[in-house]
C-alpha cells in the first residue's frame, strides 16, 4: 500500500464508518479499485484508521467522557452487552456468513427498512432528543437492533438508528447514542484486531503509510460526525435508503 493508497481508503474509512451506509462495502470496492490485496500489512493499516474513527467520536463528544456521565455510559454498556454476548458466541459462524453477495444483498434490505420505516415515522414531542434521557430500556432495545449489524453489510451505525428512531429517539439522538455506542464497540473489536495482528502492525506494516491513514481518517470522521448532524437539522434518512439501493445492486452487478 502506498501513500496514494492510503490517503484515498483512510476517507472512505472516516466517512462511512459513522453514516447509515456500511463502510465493509465502501472498502471492498475501493479497496479493489486501488488493487489493495487483503494481506496482514492492510489489515494492521484497518485497525489503525478505525482507531483514529474512535478518537474523532471522544474529540468531538469530550465531555460526555466524564465520571459525571457514568448513567449514560452504563446504558451504552446495556446497549452494547446484547451484540458483545452474540458476536462472542457465534464469532465463527459470523466470519463464515461474509461474502460480496451478502454484503449487497444486505446494502438492499437495509435501504428498503430505512424508506418503510421513514415513510412511518413521525417525531412527537414525548420523543427524546437528548441521549442523557435514553431509558435502560430503550438501551436494551437499541443494542438487541444492532446485533443485525454482525451480518456484513448491514451497517452498525444503520442498524442502531434504525433500533433507536423505533423506540421514540429524535433523528439527531439516534445518530448521537450510534455514535456514543460506536466506541465500546469499536474498542472491542480494534483491541482484539490488534492483540492478534500485532506482529503485523510492529514489524511488517510501513509507519510513514499507517501515520497518513490514521491522520486522514480522523480529520474525516471527525468533520463527517458535525456535517451529519448539521444534515439530520433539515433532512431525514431517506437518502440514505434510496443510495443503499443503488449501492447493493452495483456490487451485485460488479462481483
Amino acid at each position: 500500500m502506498d501513500i496514494i493508497q492510503s490517503v484515498i481508503m483512510g476517507i472512505v474509512e472516516g466517512f462511512t464508518e459513522f453514516l447509515p451506509i456500511s463502510s465493509t462495502g465502501h472498502m471492498i470496492i475501493v479497496g479493489d479499485w486501488l488493487g489493495v490485496k487483503q494481506d496482514s500489512v492492510v489489515k494492521a493499516y484497518e485497525i489503525i484508521i478505525q482507531f483514529a474513527a474512535i478518537l474523532a467520536v471522544v474529540l468531538n463528544y469530550k465531555e460526555k467522557f466524564s465520571p459525571k456521565k457514568i448513567d449514560l455510559w452504563m446504558k451504552l454498556a446495556v446497549a452494547f452487552f446484547p451484540l458483545g454476548v452474540v458476536g462472542f458466541i457465534f464469532a465463527k459462524q459470523i466470519k463464515a456468513l461474509f461474502s460480496v453477495e451478502i454484503v449487497a444483498i444486505m446494502f438492499i434490505i437495509g435501504g428498503i427498512v430505512f424508506l418503510v420505516v421513514e415513510k412511518w415515522y413521525k417525531p412527537k414531542e414525548h420523543f427524546i432528543d437528548d441521549v442523557e434521557k435514553v431509558s435502560y430500556k430503550q438501551a436494551l432495545w437499541i443494542g438487541i437492533a444492532q446485533v443485525f449489524a454482525l451480518i456484513p453489510g448491514t451497517s452498525r451505525a444503520g442498524s442502531t438508528i434504525i433500533g433507536a428512531m423505533l423506540v421514540s429517539l429524535t433523528r439527531k439522538a439516534s445518530a448521537e447514542f450510534s455514535f456514543l455506542l460506536a466506541f465500546p464497540v469499536m474498542c472491542a473489536t480494534t483491541g482484539y484486531d490488534l492483540v492478534k495482528h500485532r506482529h503485523e502492525l510492529f514489524t511488517d506494516a510501513n509507519f510513514t503509510v499507517l501515520l497518513v491513514g490514521f491522520v486522514v481518517s480522523f480529520i474525516v470522521a471527525y468533520l463527517t460526525i458535525k456535517l451529519f448532524l448539521k444534515f439530520l437539522e433539515k433532512f431525514t434518512f431517506v437518502g440514505f435508503g434510496i443510495y443503499r439501493i443503488f449501492f447493493g445492486v452495483l456490487l451485485l452487478i460488479m462481483y
